[in-house]
C-alpha cells in the first residue's frame, strides 16, 4: 500500500464504536481531499467503516486486512 496519508489513527485494541469516533475526530482536523489512515484490530471495523463512509459522505479509498489488523483509508469530503 503506497498511499501518502495526511494523518494516521492507531485504534488497535479498541472496540466499536471507538475506532469510528477516533476517525471522525481526526477527519474533522483534515482539509477536504486529505487522507486518513486508521489501523484497527476490531473485526467489525470493516463493515463499520463502510457504513461510516456512506453516512458521512467521506470516501473509503481502501480497506485491507493485514494479519490480525484492519487498515482503512478515508478521504475527507
Amino acid at each position: 500500500m503506497d498511499i501518502q496519508v495526511d494523518k494516521e489513527v492507531d485504534a488497535r485494541g479498541l472496540n466499536c464504536p471507538l475506532p469510528i469516533l477516533r476517525a471522525k475526530k481526526a477527519l474533522a482536523e483534515l482539509a477536504s481531499g486529505q487522507l486518513l489512515k486508521v489501523v484497527s484490530t476490531d473485526t467489525g471495523s470493516m463493515r463499520d467503516f463502510q457504513a461510516f463512509a456512506k453516512q458521512t459522505g467521506n470516501e473509503l479509498v481502501e480497506q485491507q486486512a493485514v494479519g490480525d489488523e484492519f487498515v482503512h483509508i478515508l478521504k475527507r469530503r
